[in-house]
């Protein structure tokens, strides 16, 4: 438990997905939910974003997600909200086709915004908070 905290919190990591690119964790297990840092397309195997464009991007942000959340015991089918991050709205409909593949059973809430850059070159970055799962 962390000094302070009423429920404990529990640091989420995974060899499955990308590494951090800077002082946080994969995902936080808190209060029956969990949050998922700000993910972009970076390849597990070799630390970089993968090449290929905003679809394989989004696609590989969100094979880490599903692996951070699996690894928490939650998967994307409990996701409640997330907030997609892209550098390029002109590709809001190739990166929406591959998001509505993995975020198709009850959509969660979703914010899309385009910003000025994200880290590591990344075009696209999404954050998730998901319920913790059953038995959480």
């Amino acid at each position: 438990m962390v000094k302070g905290a009423t429920q404990p919190i529990q640091v989420i990591k995974t060899e499955k997905a990308g590494p951090p690119v800077g002082p946080y964790c994969q995902g936080i297990k808190a209060g029956g939910f969990v949050f998922v840092a700000g993910e972009k397309g970076i390849d597990p195997a070799t630390g970089k974003i993968v090449p290929g464009g905003i679809e394989a991007e989004t696609r590989r942000t969100l094979e880490n997600i599903k692996a951070i959340l699996e690894a928490a015991g939650s998967s994307l089918d409990l996701a409640v909200s997330t907030f997609v991050f892209m550098t390029d709205l002109s590709d809001f409909p190739k990166m929406n086709a591959i998001y509505a593949e993995y975020l198709k059973v009850n959509p969660p809430g979703r914010t899309t915004v385009e910003v000025k850059g994200l880290p590591a070159g990344a075009h696209v970055e999404i954050t998730v908070t998901a319920l913790a799962g059953p038995g959480s």
